[in-house]
């Protein structure tokens, strides 16, 4: 098949897709929306040393707006519990500088997603390739459905057959982007008290759920006149 311009335009758009739903689900996830819900989910697993949901609300939200926002590491290094002990050690401060890389680079991924298919939906308008554009996007659409539905099943496995199977795929997850085993830490570490298991389990699913929606909103709310 002879490929032209309009074609390859719109398999950008499918390309695009998945970036844009994903990236809009993990943006949705670095608000408070997320972790006040999920901290508050009847299931959600009491911290064994001692920490309170109401102070797990309190100290999550730094962690937070720490990777979405312009300041060093001392914005988390600086913080303390009661007694004048600092909340995170060292490890932990250099993980979340990494994470903050990672984050942050996850959402200029976004942003330039973002702009770049509104720019083909421009162009498309503009030079009446439309129905290209958006057989684009319904594309896109499955393509994001079948990676939420892949993720969505892994994660289901994970939390209720075997969870050795999540663990595996967050293993995996964070090899791409950590090196080493500069991720893992004592379940007496604040981010794991703060952070444990099942809020990356839930956060996954979540972002999946989202991702799904637009994807199903895209494949089959919209057609070509």
């Amino acid at each position: 098949m002879k490929l032209n311009i309009k074609t390859i335009l719109s398999y950008l758009v499918s390309l695009l897709v998945p970036l844009v739903l994903i990236g809009t689900a993990v943006r949705i996830l670095l608000s408070p929306i997320y972790y006040t819900v999920e901290y508050n989910m009847p299931y959600f697993p009491a911290d064994e040393y001692g920490m309170t949901k109401e102070e797990r609300l309190h100290w999550a939200p730094y962690a937070v707006n720490y990777l979405v926002n312009s300041a060093d590491i001392s914005y988390l290094g600086d913080l303390t519990f009661e007694d004048g002990s600092p909340l995170y050690n060292e490890r932990e401060l250099s993980h979340m500088h990494d994470v903050k890389n990672v984050v942050q680079g996850a959402l200029r991924t976004w942003y330039i997603s973002l702009g770049v298919l509104f720019a083909l939906a421009f162009f498309a308008y503009r030079y009446g390739w439309t129905d290209d554009f958006v057989n684009g996007l319904r594309r896109g659409g499955w393509w994001m459905i079948g990676l939420a539905m892949a993720i969505a099943f892994i994660v289901g496995v994970g939390i209720l057959i075997n969870p050795d199977v999540f663990w595996e795929f967050f293993s995996l997850f964070h090899s791409l982007f950590f090196e080493g085993d500069s991720w893992l830490f004592y379940f007496s570490d604040t981010l794991i008290r703060l952070f444990p298991i099942r809020f990356w389990q839930d956060a996954f699913l979540a972002t999946a759920v989202i991702a799904l929606g637009g994807g199903l909103g895209l494949a089959l709310g919209i057609k070509v006149k």
